[in-house]
């Protein structure tokens, strides 16, 4: 990999990932007859939080001030190593599925133990039902990659994404399968309908908030962004290694540029659907979102099942 690459890779997420919460809730306030604000708007509020000063509690310890890094800092290193617009890796190690998997769990059980960390109830009841979903999502998670990695014979995610059989109809039900249970999982992990209310401060909604409730400034502009950071990953993850289409092979220029277009077009695509759903559906009680997971869990089975019968 060129040293160019690995910048633009490393460079991307960050980037573009307050464009897409901008870009879902443009479309959401068109959707509601709104005029809504700018999609540069999350540019902003990080531009302004930047510049503020932070209020801490005196019962904060040590880990309430490093989790932003570490969150933060997780979400850069998985978007680093996933397909992003060039199958070309240069560090096969980091790109294997169970890294990345374990990677975004740590950045989860990290943000979980800040929002405990002052002793308040919203941040506790927010990390507890946080690791609840999060323990009940990773099965899911685990279960669709497998289900490529089977396919493919490989767990490294640019192997996968690369892989010739997914030109090849016979898989066509165990990949549609395999990114139904994907998708309910990325609904869970990137906080948005039917599992949490991104826009919403109320005590009986609020889960990712909860957690972030104490910080301010600085600290506060790290984890919003380590949240957009997140959905961009599983928007790129989603769209390249189910439906690997206009990732390029080599490292020109203009295969780059086609890549990055491709990749902008899809992350477009995925807004758009979950920007349809947040406006076309209420979120479901805490008590029926286990239900929800357990039925991604039984679908990656299923399309498990069905690659290793074909």
């Amino acid at each position: 990999m060129t040293f160019f690459l690995f910048l633009l890779q490393g460079l991307f997420v960050p980037v573009v990932s307050p464009l897409c919460v901008g870009v879902i809730k443009k479309i959401k306030a068109r959707l509601q007859n709104r005029q809504g604000a700018s999609i540069v708007q999350p540019y902003r509020d990080l531009w302004k939080l930047f510049h503020k000063d932070e209020r801490v509690s005196r019962d904060a310890s040590w880990i309430f001030f490093v989790a932003p890094f570490i969150v933060f800092t997780v979400t850069i290193f998985v978007g680093w190593n996933i397909p992003l617009f060039s199958l070309v890796s240069g560090l096969s190690l980091t790109s294997d599925a169970l890294v990345i998997v374990y990677a975004l769990a740590l950045g989860t059980f990290f943000l979980a133990l800040s929002g405990m960390d002052i002793g308040g109830a919203f941040g506790g009841f927010g990390s507890s039902r946080e690791m609840t979903l999060s323990a009940l999502a990773e099965g899911g998670f685990i279960f669709s990659l497998l289900t490529l990695a089977l396919m493919a014979g490989t767990t490294d995610l640019f192997d996968i994404a690369s892989h010739p059989l997914f030109h090849n109809g016979q898989y066509f039900i165990p990949v549609v399968l395999a990114f139904s249970g994907f998708f309910i999982v990325l609904l869970a992990e990137t906080a948005r309908f039917p599992f949490d209310n991104p826009a919403t401060h109320l005590e009986l909604t609020m889960i990712h908030e909860a957690m972030i409730l104490e910080y301010s400034g600085k600290r506060l502009a790290l984890m919003e962004w380590a949240s957009a950071n997140k959905l961009v990953v599983f928007f790129a993850l989603g769209a390249n290694i189910f439906f690997p289409i206009g990732l390029s092979s080599s490292v020109s220029m203009s295969a780059l540029l086609i890549g990055i277009g491709a990749l902008l077009l899809k992350l477009f695509v995925f807004c758009i659907v979950i920007a349809l759903i947040e406006s076309s559906m209420a979120k479901f009680r805490f008590f029926r979102l286990p239900d929800l997971l357990v039925a991604s869990f039984i679908l990656n089975a299923v399309a498990i099942g069905l690659v290793h019968s074909l």
